[in-house]
């Protein structure tokens, strides 16, 4: 018998069928561009998603951002309540600080303008820093205590030297701990001078200015004795403005020794046997027991996270367009 699914005997067969594979193609290919497009379509729909979603987050960071800052941080003392009002000053006296002249005088004046406030307390815990900033607290205590007479009395921490000093010794009373750092009445300028280096390294300094003594200061330039002399009398005068306020302030306290203006600084014991301080006492302690108030109202003046963040901001901002600008001679 015949095998009739031997192609050899039944041609008529095998020629009759389609091509499966030419008749699928053109399907195919319409499915496969159908895919595609609807894939294409999808991506682009998410990627506007993501960037609408994205802009919307920064739009509600940025609003949350601004109210944050433009909350007052005002202290609430209810229908003003008999209190002690407490100001804090903190870290380097400086005026990008938040123990700047600015920041300290408007919480000051904040404590004193509340009827509630029996008296102020500034809360030291400072090394020191700029003698303009001091200066402008120091003269401020003496005003706002006359206006609102009322007494200022300053609590020390750990450390009350040098411009922190200059500030607390305008108040009524100073309150050290036995172990407090305090005084070093004194003045300084402080920098570095590499012109014997630069000499050995063969290094050559291109300083041009317009005046004999603009850049005296300069570290990469030598310093003449004129120069010397005359930064010195700077600082011989300034030293001088601070012994005075201390003078003023401390009165016949004062047990005066050659020492006590030579810039060294002494415990709170010692500086109490000196006069440079009235008693040991803490904040708790004085509200109590000197001030007759012992609820302790802080008055300081901080700025809050928002704040900072802002600050960080504009500066990385300015940062970027500085970068720019100094690209664009090179991109023309």
């Amino acid at each position: 018998m015949q095998d009739p699914s031997d192609p050899l005997l039944s041609p008529s067969v095998s020629s009759s069928r389609p091509d499966s594979s030419q008749s699928a193609a053109p399907g195919w290919e319409r499915q496969t561009l159908e895919r595609l497009a609807f894939e294409t379509l999808r991506e682009q729909r998410a990627s506007r998603r993501w960037k609408y979603g994205l802009r919307l987050a920064w739009l509600v960071f940025l609003a949350l951002l601004a109210w944050l800052v433009l909350r007052q941080n005002v202290p609430t003392t209810g229908p003003a309540l008999p209190h002690t009002a407490m100001v804090e000053i903190k870290g380097e006296i400086a005026s990008e600080g938040e123990a700047s002249a600015d920041s300290i005088m408007a919480a000051m004046r904040a404590a004193l303008e509340d009827s509630g406030s029996k008296a102020l307390v500034l809360r030291i815990d400072s090394p020191g820093g700029s003698p303009v900033q001091a200066g402008l607290i120091s003269d401020e205590v003496r005003r706002l205590r006359a206006l609102y007479d009322k007494p200022i009395y300053t609590v020390v921490e750990e450390s009350c030297a040098s411009a922190a000093y200059y500030i607390a010794s305008a108040t009524d009373r100073i309150y050290v701990d036995k172990a407090s750092i305090v005084g070093s009445i004194g003045v300084l300028m402080e920098g570095f001078g590499f012109t014997g280096l630069m000499d050995k390294l063969g290094v050559e300094r291109r300083l041009m200015t317009a005046g004999d003594n603009k850049g005296f200061l300069d570290p990469f330039s030598p310093q003449t004795e004129a120069q010397r002399k005359h930064a010195q009398a700077m600082l011989d005068q300034i030293h001088r403005q601070f012994i005075e306020v201390v003078r003023q302030g401390r009165g016949t306290r004062l047990k005066e020794s050659p020492e006590m203006f030579s810039g060294l600084f002494w415990t709170g014991q010692q500086a109490v046997d000196m006069g440079l301080a009235d008693d040991l006492g803490s904040l708790d302690r004085v509200a109590r027991d000197v001030v007759k108030a012992e609820d302790v109202v802080d008055y300081t003046q901080r700025a809050n996270v928002a704040e900072r963040l802002a600050k960080r901001f504009g500066a990385a901002v300015g940062e970027g367009a500085v970068k720019t600008l100094r690209m664009l001679p090179a991109l023309r």
